[in-house]
């Protein structure tokens, strides 16, 4: 399978930055877009390569941090790198705890922009990651069926087969037997692993 390339997104309303670091990142052989706001960046369409994003944080409409925080309502595993030539403490300190991968001053060194932006590509391949692997234990937890999947709920809560078979109407049995096809279907060897599984998908 074809990897995409790395896409670098820049958000800034300033025209003579925007058109410098373009220029500056493809001629380091990065792909580049380029949005004058959080707006235009929040209405164009949603794209699946991995990458990142240069984000300015004082900008008429959306400021940076506002963007920020819708694009984590969204569930957006883009890293976030802050550029900015009004960077104080408070807006530094809250960004980082928001999530931002980094905050640097405008005018920024090419080396240390590459740096910073090198960092937040190795983060978003470990997000991607963790993403499908989650998307795959949802997959996997979806396959229940109904009677397994309340099987599986009282089964995470430590419930021996006996109380499980009590609480359902059914015989003991019946519950090994439900209990052996959960497994299979989870992938799973031990009764910690299905735990682990539903801790993973905050099912506990």
């Amino acid at each position: 399978m074809t990897v995409a390339p790395p896409v670098l997104h820049v958000v800034d309303d300033d025209a003579s930055f925007r058109t410098a670091i373009g220029r500056l990142l493809r001629a380091s052989g990065y792909e580049v877009v380029l949005y004058q706001s959080g707006d235009e960046f929040l209405e164009s369409p949603r794209r699946e390569e991995p990458g990142c994003i240069l984000l300015d944080i004082r900008m008429p409409g959306l400021s940076g941090l506002e963007l920020q925080d819708r694009l984590r309502r969204m569930d957006s595993i883009l890293p976030i790198v802050f550029l900015t030539g009004h960077g104080d403490i408070p807006t530094s300190v809250r960004a980082i705890k928001a999530g931002a991968e980094d905050l640097l001053s405008k005018p920024v060194e090419k080396k240390v922009l590459i740096e910073a932006i090198e960092r937040a590509l190795a983060r978003y391949r470990e997000r991607r990651a963790e993403h499908d692997r989650l998307d795959t234990m949802r997959a996997l937890v979806f396959a229940l069926t109904p009677r397994e999947t309340e099987v599986f709920g009282l089964m995470i809560r430590g419930k021996l087969n006996k109380q499980i078979a009590h609480e359902l109407g059914t015989s003991e049995r019946t519950i090994k037997a439900h209990r052996h096809s959960i497994m299979q279907k989870l992938q799973v060897d031990s009764v910690a692993e299905a735990v682990s599984i539903a801790e993973r998908l905050a099912l506990l």
